[in-house]
């Protein structure tokens, strides 16, 4: 609310304002000489016409009544005397005289008797007419002028009540009205009746100086009720805002243009052009038309920045606003004081009035003013309007012309005559047309059989390639297969060997092992013997000691060759399996297991060779058994502990070998790994491990349960390889897709670490991050539509709507497609929906609607835009559609 200004009525002074006397200008009369034929649509002659002004009081609305409760309107009507004092304080006023001064309880009957209908009964003999309101916002310029009074028939504006006389004036059978109804909005013309055309043009007649608007739509009218339709679909798509000053105020000058053509009884008789035509032309009177333009402006309201609060695109709008009201101020001071120069062409809104003030037109102006003394300055500049426009001049032209119907009538004649001629010429030139035609078809005849005749030599020609390309490729194709054979026949071989190889190390090291634990016990034999000597007094006590410390030494040095040679037989199976796989075969199964170029991880994949006699990496925990290997895990040679860890990922690669990796405690023995180890290497592989594993539903629960999530959230908050955040990112994913871990998952940190990997802009960490919110949003979904849960969504609190929409449309078409889906789940929830409007999603899904490139996604995200009441409500006020 703006405060109360110096003097105690809040406004402030106008020492420029001065009264202005006024007189009525007068209708021509009815009877005037029309001009002579030979200005059949030309102009008649010319009256002078004064433009009318009439000034309307708007009352007190309720904010006013509260906050001017203390202060005295500002204005004070005479209506007997047609006068306006304004008031500059408590003693001094100025005093205004207008043609007419309407009270704040004037009816709208009254407003459009003593401004429009004089105007409207020009219209219809034949003039062109304005009416038009301008003042503050918020003062009744659209009330006085487009209220529809759908509820209360004495609300009826002066574009429903004008409409009114003019079809109880007209015969539907010879006359017709059309009209157009558009809006200026930031210095566009656009068609409230066709919003798509948004960009009509103006032209300018060059002879005559009349303005139109040839794109704008044209219908015609009937009855009242089409009109009132007609004004209701324009305001709809008229712009609007809400501001300060007004709770619906107008951000565009709207404007009603009613085109009257009315067939007047009389006219002058048809020239004779021959004296073949002369008796049946020479007695024709035909009706003369009178064209007559209604255009009803509804200026929007001028408005001062600070007192509006207008801001963001409303700021520009209302800039618009101004320039526009400013430039037509300029043209009325310029008409008013007879300057040789008028700035019509300043503003689109002065070319299209370019009639009206100045002009030809038959014009009243209505200015709506308000009492409040907080708008004194406003006030004071619309009554200064008006009194300049007082002091326009207008010509007022009649337009006639002759009805094109009574013109036909003088041409049928020489049209019959030019359609026998036509027939006469239509009827050589159609068998020109046929000679021609014949012609035509024997030459392509002959074409065609030598086009047929060249064609089978060429589909000889190329059947006789291909035979020889088939046979080409067969021949290549069977020494590749005996190729492969052979190959395959030596791996085998070779595989063989090393099979055997293998066993034969194996056979080493239990021989070695036996041998080692009868030395192991042949020496706590001869200790216990020693022991008993000892306790008997032998004084060989020293020598014991001595040959303790021998066998001390001795047991170390068979521990160490125990060590070394199980380390050899890991690296040997791995080395076995490696040379026993397809080196050509790339990556299958879980994506994860990709650890990095540089690791032997993905050559201990499962694969199936052509031959059917590659061996899998599954024939290792079978052949050396899988406590051992997890016992391999706890190794404190690191070469053997980081080679047993690839192994236990890549079996953890294979459904089938889960449940055992389980079982045998591999889970437990991973999880420790992470916990206990700093090596990067063994923590990128033990937690691709860990999300294979994840993959497995009950799997799940049992890393939830041994603590699993709270160490890959420490371990991606430590991490720093993009290699390792992949591994961590996937398996947090995986769980992320499991409905009864959901409340767990979150509070134990897993949604905090998803979101804090992204730190990494590695597109692969940041694919399985949109993939794990994908996942754990499409969970919440499902639950909500289930009725199992209620509330916004954790993902939002917890942050990830602003990553989320950042990277709705990004580059890489894997993250996109998770991302996009991830929205278009958490749109699902209507509690989600408010913050998704304020975060910008609204806009991501409508382009996904639109844009993505998956059906099922694009469907999605329309399915859930016309469910939504929140997104539907947002999409009318930003003028959406799906």
């Amino acid at each position: 609310m703006a405060t109360v200004g110096g003097n105690r009525n809040g406004v402030h002074r106008a020492s420029n304002l001065r009264t202005s006397s006024s007189f009525k200008s007068k209708l021509p009369p009815a009877n005037v000489r029309r001009s002579s034929p030979a200005s059949i649509g030309g102009v008649a002659e010319s009256v002078s016409g004064r433009v009318r002004v009439a000034v309307r009081l708007r009352p007190r609305n309720a904010e006013e009544q509260v906050a001017d409760a203390d202060f005295a309107d500002c204005v004070e009507l005479q209506p007997e005397l047609k006068r306006l004092k304004l008031r500059k304080n408590n003693w001094d006023s100025d005093t205004f005289e207008f043609d007419e001064v309407l009270t704040e309880f004037a009816s709208q009957k009254r407003v459009y008797e003593v401004v429009a209908k004089p105007v409207v009964e020009s219209v219809l003999d034949g003039y062109n007419g304005t009416v038009m309101a301008y003042g503050q916002t918020g003062t009744g310029k659209t009330y006085t002028l487009g209220r529809l009074g759908d509820e209360d028939t004495s609300a009826r504006g002066i574009m429903v009540r004008s409409m009114e006389d003019i079809l109880a004036n007209i015969s539907p059978e010879t006359d017709s009205i059309s009209v157009s109804y558009l809006q200026l909005y930031m210095e566009t013309i656009q068609d409230l009746l066709y919003p798509a055309n948004d960009n009509i043009s103006i032209v300018e007649d060059q002879r005559t100086g009349d303005v139109s608007l040839p794109g704008a739509t044209v219908l015609e009218i009937r009855d009242q009720q089409s009109f009132v339709e007609l004004l209701r679909l324009g305001e709809a798509h008229r712009f609007a805002a809400n501001t300060r000053l007004n709770t619906e105020s107008s951000r565009s000058h709207a404007l009603l243009m009613v085109q009257v053509k009315k067939s007047v009884p009389g006219g002058v008789d048809f020239p004779q052009e021959s004296q073949n035509h002369s008796s049946l032309v020479g007695n024709l009177r035909p009706p003369m038309i009178r064209k007559g333009k209604l255009i009803v402006v509804d200026l929007a309201g001028s408005e001062r920045i600070h007192k509006s609060g207008s801001e963001g695109h409303m700021l520009e709008e209302a800039k618009s606003i101004n320039l526009s009201l400013s430039a037509l101020g300029k043209c009325i001071n310029a008409l008013a004081e007879n300057s040789s120069h008028v700035p019509v062409r300043d503003s689109k809104l002065t070319r299209l009035l370019k009639d009206s003030f100045g002009g030809t037109s038959r014009t009243s102006l209505i200015v709506t003013v308000g009492p409040s003394p907080r708008h004194r300055a406003e006030t004071a500049s619309t009554i200064m309007f008006g009194q300049r426009a007082m002091k326009v001049e207008n010509m007022l032209k009649i337009k006639e012309e002759f009805d094109y119907k009574s013109l036909s009538k003088r041409l049928e004649m020489e049209i019959d005559k030019l359609i026998a001629e036509n027939e006469r010429q239509q009827k050589v030139y159609e068998n020109e047309i046929e000679r021609i035609r014949l012609e035509a078809q024997k030459r392509v005849a002959e074409a065609e059989r030598s086009y047929v005749e060249v064609l089978e030599e060429e589909k000889t020609k190329c059947q006789m390639d291909y035979m020889e390309s088939i046979k080409k490729l067969e021949e290549k194709w069977t020494f590749n297969q005996q190729k492969h054979a052979f190959n395959g026949e030596n791996q085998a071989y070779a595989g063989g060997e090393e099979a055997a190889e293998l066993k034969r190390l194996l056979q080493n090291e239990i021989r070695l092992r036996k041998a080692a634990e009868e030395e192991n016990h042949f020496l706590k034999n001869q200790l216990l013997k020693f022991s008993k000597e000892l306790e008997s007094g032998n004084a060989n006590g020293f020598s014991i000691q001595e040959v303790l410390e021998e066998e001390g030494l001795q047991k170390k040095k068979l521990e160490e060759e125990v060590r070394v040679l199980r380390s050899q037989l890991a690296q040997q199976s791995i080395e076995a399996n490696q040379s026993r796989s397809y080196p050509e075969r790339g990556n299958s199964g879980n994506p994860l297991l990709g650890i990095d170029s540089l690791t032997p991880l993905n050559d201990l994949r499962s694969r199936d060779g052509n031959n059917g006699e590659r061996a899998s990496i599954a024939n290792l925990h079978e052949q050396v058994g899988l406590h051992k290997i997890l016992s391999l895990l706890e190794s404190e040679d690191a070469n053997v502990r980081i080679h047993a860890v690839k192994v236990v990922a890549n079996l953890a690669a294979e459904e089938a070998n889960q449940e055992k990796i389980v079982e045998a405690g591999g889970l437990t023995s991973l999880l420790m790994l992470l916990r206990t180890y700093e090596d990067e290497t063994i923590r990128r592989i033990a937690a691709g491990a860990i999300a294979n594993l994840a993959m497995n539903e009950a799997n799940q629960e049992l890393i939830m349960a041994q603590g699993g999530i709270c160490l890959l959230a420490m371990t991606a908050g430590d991490a720093e390889d993009p290699q390792t955040l992949r591994m961590v990112a996937g398996a947090i994913a995986n769980l992320c897709g499991n409905d009864k871990l959901q409340t767990r998952l979150r509070s134990e940190g897993g949604i905090k670490a998803l979101l804090g990997m992204v730190r990494c802009r590695h597109p692969d960490v940041l694919s399985q991050v949109a993939r794990g919110i994908a996942n754990f949003a499409k969970c919440e979904s499902r639950a909500s539509t289930q009725g199992t849960r209620d509330g916004r969504s954790l993902l939002i609190e917890d942050g990830a709507l602003p990553w989320i929409v950042q990277n709705a449309n990004n580059e890489a078409s894997l993250i996109r497609r998770h991302v996009e889906l991830a929205l278009c789940h958490l749109a699902q929830h209507e509690v989600n929906a408010k913050e998704m409007i304020s975060g910008g999603a609204l806009w991501e899904l409508v382009r996904i609607s639109r844009d993505c490139s998956r059906e099922d996604i694009r469907a999605l995200a329309r399915r859930t835009l016309t469910t939504s009441s929140t997104f539907q409500a947002e999409m009318r006020r930003l003028r959406i559609e799906v």
